[in-house]
C-alpha cells in the first residue's frame, strides 16, 4: 500500500506555478522600465539635447549603487537574513521610487545648459544626473528583486522542474522587455517622451500588489512544512564567513564571469538596438523597436523549453557553450559594414534570442548545484554584482566610443533643433499657442526631420568643422519662416499644429539634405565590442565545463529527482 502523503504546498503543481507567476510579475515591470528609454534614444537627443555619452551615462547608472556602494551584496545579506518576503516587498517599493524620480527628471523643465559639477567626473547635464539617479535607485530595487525571486524559485521548485520554472520566470520578465521595445517609441511619439515612464509607474505599482499576493502564498508554504524536519538545515542562519566559501569556489567564479560577459554582450546591445536599426538598416522609427523586440519574444517561448530539456536530460554546461557560440555568430554578422538589409538584422536578432534562451536557462539552475541553498541569496547577489560591473562600464564604453567615432551627429542635431526653435518662437505665440504646445511642436518637427534624413537620404556627409553652422541655421530658419507664411494660423488648433509640424519638418529636411549634415550614427566599433565579449564568454563556458568534470558538480546531470514512494 502506498503511504506517500502530500505534506508541502510545493507538491501542488497549481500552487507552485501560481506562486511563480505572482512573484515573476513584480520583475515584469522592472524589465519594461529597464528598456523603456532605450527605444527613445533618438528622441532624447533630438528633444532633450542628450548625446550618446549622456545616454551611456544614463544606462550605466543602473549599476552605480549596486557596484560602488555594494548594494547588491548587501541585498544578498538582507535576503539570507530577513528572508524572501520582507526583502522582496522592500525591493519592489524601491523600484517604484526610482521610477518616480526618473519620471520627474524627464518631465521637469531644467534651464537650458543647466549642469552640475561632480568631483572626478566633471560637468553633467542636470537632467541627465537626476534621471540617472532615479535609474540607479531603480537598479538597486530591480537587482534585489531579481535575487529574491531566484531564491524563491529554488525554494518552491527544488527537486522538481527548477530549470523550467526559472526559464518561465525569465520569460515573464522578458515580456516586459518585449513590451518596452515594441511600444515605448510609438507611445512617446503619440503622446510625450514621458508617457512610457508613466506607464512603467503604473506597472510597478501592480508589481508590488502581485508580490504581496505571492508572500501570502509563501506564508502558507511555511505552515505546510512546519513539521518537515528535512528543511531545518536549509534554514540555518547565514554567517558572514560563508561568503569566503563562495568566493573561494573556482566553479562559482567561472559561472559569474560567464554571466557578466554574456549579459554585457546582450543587455547593452538591446539599449542601443533600436537606434542601430534606424541608423544602419534604415528602419522606420515607428517600426525599429519591433526588430529588437523579436529577441525577448523568442526567449519567452524558448527559455522554458530549454530549461525543460536541462531538467530532464541535463547537459547544462554544454548548453551554455552552444549559446555563447551563437552570440559570436550574431555579432560577427552584425559587424559586417556591407550588410545593411533589415531582414538580415531581424534574422540575427531572432538567432540571438535562441542563444539568449540557451545560456540563462542552464546558468541560473546550475548555481544551486555549486552553492548550498543557505548561501544562495549571497551567491546570487555576488553574481549579480559582478554582472552589474559589466552593466556599469560597458554602456559607458559604448557611449564614449559611439560619440568619439561619430563626433558630428549630436552637434548637428542640436543645430537643427535650435533653428526650428527660433522660427517657432517667432511665429506660434502670435497664434495663441501655449509654451507647452510650442515645445511639443518643436520636438515633433525636429524628430520628424532627423528621422526622415536617416531613413531616406544617402549622401557623402560634410565634416562638422567644414559646415558653416550659422549659415545652415539661418537657412533652416528662413525656410521654415517662409513655409509657415503659407499657413493660416487662425484655424483649428490641432489642424494648424499638424500643418506647422509637416511644413517645418519638410523645410528642415530640404536644408539638411542639401547641406549634407551628418546625423547618422555608425555602430561598427560598438558591435566589435559586443563581438569581443561574446568570444570571451565562449572561453569561460568551456572552462566551466572542465571544472564541472573535475569537481563533479553535476552540471551535465538532469535536475528533476524522482519522488521517493514508501510502500
Amino acid at each position: 500500500m502506498t503511504e506517500y502523503i502530500r505534506k508541502s504546498l510545493r507538491d501542488s503543481t497549481v500552487a507552485r506555478w501560481t506562486a511563480l507567476v505572482l512573484a515573476s510579475f513584480s520583475i515584469f515591470g522592472a524589465y519594461y522600465f529597464n528598456y523603456a528609454l532605450s527605444a527613445l534614444k533618438p528622441m532624447l537627443e533630438s528633444i532633450l539635447g542628450w548625446n550618446s555619452e549622456d545616454f551611456g551615462t544614463y544606462t550605466s547608472a543602473y549599476a552605480w549603487f549596486n557596484v560602488f556602494l555594494f548594494m547588491l551584496i548587501i541585498s544578498g545579506f538582507v535576503l539570507d537574513k530577513l528572508g524572501i518576503r520582507k526583502t522582496g516587498l522592500g525591493a519592489t517599493l524601491v523600484m517604484f521610487i526610482g521610477t518616480a524620480i526618473n519620471y520627474w527628471a524627464v518631465s521637469h523643465h531644467f534651464p537650458d545648459n543647466a549642469v552640475v559639477h561632480l568631483p572626478l567626473l566633471g560637468d553633467m547635464k542636470t537632467q541627465v544626473l537626476w534621471s540617472s539617479f532615479g535609474f540607479a535607485i531603480f537598479g538597486v530595487g530591480t537587482e534585489a528583486t531579481g535575487i529574491t525571486i531566484s531564491k524563491a524559485v529554488v525554494r518552491w521548485f527544488k527537486g522538481k522542474e527548477m530549470a523550467t520554472a526559472m526559464g518561465m520566470q525569465m520569460a515573464i520578465a522578458r515580456l516586459g522587455t518585449l513590451l518596452a521595445l515594441a511600444i515605448s517609441l510609438p507611445l512617446a511619439k503619440k503622446f510625450t517622451v514621458t508617457a512610457p515612464i508613466l506607464f512603467a509607474l503604473i506597472v510597478m505599482l501592480i508589481g508590488v500588489v502581485s508580490f504581496i499576493s505571492f508572500s501570502l502564498m509563501d506564508i502558507k508554504l511555511d505552515k505546510s512544512e512546519v513539521n518537515l524536519n528535512n528543511d531545518k538545515s536549509e534554514e540555518e542562519e547565514f554567517k558572514i564567513r560563508d561568503i569566503v566559501f563562495i568566493v573561494s569556489n573556482r566553479g562559482f567564479w567561472f559561472i559569474a564571469i560567464l554571466c557578466v560577459l554574456f549579459y554585457s554582450a546582450v543587455f547593452p546591445f538591446l539599449f542601443y538596438a533600436t537606434d542601430l536599426m534606424i541608423n544602419k538598416y534604415n528602419v522606420s522609427p515607428y517600426l525599429a523597436g519591433g526588430i529588437p523586440a523579436l529577441l525577448p519574444f523568442g526567449t519567452i517561448i524558448l527559455t522554458p523549453v530549454f530549461g525543460g530539456i536541462y531538467d530532464k536530460f541535463g547537459k547544462g554546461a554544454t548548453i551554455m557553450i552552444i549559446g555563447s557560440l551563437i552570440l559570436v555568430f550574431v555579432h560577427g554578422v552584425l559587424a559586417i559594414p556591407s550588410i545593411r538589409i533589415w531582414w538580415v538584422a531581424a534574422t540575427m536578432v531572432i538567432i540571438l534570442g535562441i542563444g539568449f534562451s540557451l545560456v540563462p536557462s542552464a546558468m541560473w539552475p546550475s548555481v544551486p548545484k555549486i552553492i548550498p541553498e543557505k548561501r544562495l541569496g549571497t551567491a546570487y547577489a555576488v553574481i549579480f554584482w559582478i554582472q552589474n560591473i559589466g552593466l556599469l562600464f560597458v554602456p559607458l564604453l559604448l557611449g564614449f566610443v559611439l560619440n568619439a567615432t561619430n563626433p558630428d551627429v549630436s552637434p548637428n542635431k542640436q543645430l537643427v533643433k535650435s533653428a526650428i526653435e527660433k522660427a517657432y518662437a517667432n511665429v506660434l505665440p502670435k497664434a495663441s499657442f501655449t509654451p507647452k504646445e510650442i515645445d511639443r511642436a518643436i520636438d515633433k518637427t525636429t524628430g520628424t526631420a532627423v528621422d526622415s534624413i536617416v531613413q531616406y537620404s544617402h549622401y557623402e556627409t560634410v565634416p562638422y568643422e567644414k559646415v558653416n553652422t550659422q549659415k545652415v541655421e539661418n537657412e533652416i530658419y528662413n525656410g521654415i519662416m517662409k513655409s509657415l507664411g503659407n499657413i493660416n494660423l487662425n484655424g483649428n488648433k490641432k489642424v494648424v499644429m499638424d500643418e506647422v509640424i509637416h511644413a517645418g519638418a519638410a523645410s528642415a529636411y530640404t536644408t539638411i539634405n542639401r547641406e549634407k549634415l551628418n546625423i547618422r550614427y555608425d555602430y561598427f566599433y560598438d558591435i566589435l565590442i559586443f563581438l569581443g565579449l561574446a568570444i570571451l564568454s565562449v572561453l569561460f563556458a568551456f572552462l566551466l565545463k572542465m571544472e564541472d568534470k573535475r569537481k563533479g558538480y553535476g552540471l551535465e546531470m538532469p535536475n528533476i529527482k524522482k519522488e521517493t514512494v514508501v510502500e
